[in-house]
């Protein structure tokens, strides 16, 4: 399905380069790389925990690409490395939230333009909405876009994200990422009518749903859907359809709900495999490239687990410091016992 009226200004993006054609495979062999290294360092100890997103290469690469990193702001769950790698975010400072430090994250949310790590299901989309209403009432064309999955639509704090951002015109992107399944509870069992795009029609947003494993396909909507954001038409949703691939988080045993045969059954076509055949088909890489490309990510996860094992505790205190802007009582109360019990002071 598709509701999202087509640009009538001419102000359609133009159709990516060869270059940017080659970046966009190359990023997708990253995080790839990354994420299958990311589940073994936390086999390891390296990590405490991680959601891995093996299949959803496509729909992150494809529309973090896509963010204007001068104005824009993502407001994430915690499966979106992908989206954050295509944004620019240092890894090594990304990667810490998984480490477990005290302030969930190295990495600089304001220069980043990337939200901290959201844990809380559906959390995201409530801030997102908050953040662009706050532009629009200052003026700026700036959007914002929340990543939410097909188990998360169906909580409360969606429903209310959606209906805010349509009455006040919120320039919010609701980037759904349908992976077939809300932890073990396969989309049909918990999504009414099978789609969460068809819902914006009743919240007054437009809506498409997009083939969540083309990358091109995807980078193509999510512009689309800024753009009209940006015009000041108020939010889009978009739903990547797609296909976890592996376990919800490392702590899941995805073989107790489903099969092996079910999960490549429903799997479909690899998202890179399939955009490598595009690029080989249209003459714009070849095998040197490709060699490069893994090679290039296969360096990169060594340095960003170097990184990480490079990274020390972070004081305790911390955990008082960034709770509110001015602190009370209570809290002043608890980190003085803290500090007691801890550092003997």
């Amino acid at each position: 399905m598709d509701t999202l009226p087509l640009p009538d200004d001419g102000t359609a993006a133009a159709p990516p380069t060869p270059d940017e054609l080659r970046e966009l495979y190359s990023l997708m062999a990253a995080v790839r790389r990354l994420d299958a290294s990311a589940v073994a360092w936390q086999r390891q100890g390296v990590i405490p925990g991680y959601a891995p997103e093996l299949g959803q290469e496509a729909a992150q690469v494809g529309s973090g690409y896509a963010v204007d990193t001068s104005r824009d702001f993502v407001f994430p769950t915690y499966r979106e490395m992908g989206v954050a790698r295509a944004m620019g975010v240092d890894m090594v400072e990304y990667m810490s939230t998984h480490k477990a430090t005290w302030h969930g994250g190295l990495h600089d949310p304001k220069t980043s333009r990337l939200a901290p790590i959201q844990a809380v299901v559906a959390g995201s989309v409530l801030h997102a909405v908050g953040w662009a209403h706050g532009q629009t009432l200052d003026g700026s064309d700036a959007v914002a876009m929340t990543y939410l999955g097909d188990g998360a639509s169906s909580q409360g704090d969606v429903h209310e994200a959606m209906n805010f951002a349509a009455v006040m015109k919120a320039p919010v992107v609701f980037f759904v990422q349908n992976n077939g399944w809300a932890i073990s509870v396969p989309t049909e069992r918990q999504v009414a009518g099978g789609s969460v795009a068809a819902r914006g029609a009743g919240y007054g947003i437009p809506a498409l749903q997009v083939d969540g494993n083309d990358v091109l396909a995807v980078l193509e909507a999510t512009r689309r859907a800024f753009a009209h954001c940006r015009s000041g038409k108020g939010p889009v949703i978009i739903e990547a359809m797609t296909y976890r691939r592996g376990p919800h988080s490392t702590s899941d045993d995805p073989g107790r709900y489903r099969s092996l045969d079910e999960e490549r059954d429903g799997a479909g076509e690899d998202p890179l495999r399939r955009f490598r055949q595009q690029l080989l088909s249209a003459g714009l890489a070849d095998e040197a490239f490709f060699a490069r490309a893994e090679a290039s990510a296969a360096a990169e996860a060594e340095m960003v687990r170097e990184g990480l094992e490079a990274l020390g505790p972070r004081p305790g205190s911390e955990m008082f410091d960034l709770v509110f802007q001015e602190t009370t009582p209570a809290l002043e109360s608890q980190s003085a016992s803290w500090r007691e019990e801890s550092e003997h002071v």
